[in-house]
């Protein structure tokens, strides 16, 4: 039984530095918005012929 309360507090530990990284990069890192184009090929513009 030691060894299975053992595991899962290891567990325990590792997903809460997960958590605590995700929560770090999510709080410290800040996007830079900027410009964005995307090409649209002129097939999907033309509306579907109707039969």
């Amino acid at each position: 039984m030691p060894t299975l309360f053992r595991f899962f507090a290891t567990l325990a530990i590792l997903a809460g530095l997960v958590f605590a990284g995700m929560f770090a990069l999510a709080t410290f890192v800040k996007p830079t918005p900027r410009e964005m184009s995307v090409t649209i090929p002129p097939a999907k513009l033309q509306p579907p012929a109707n039969r």
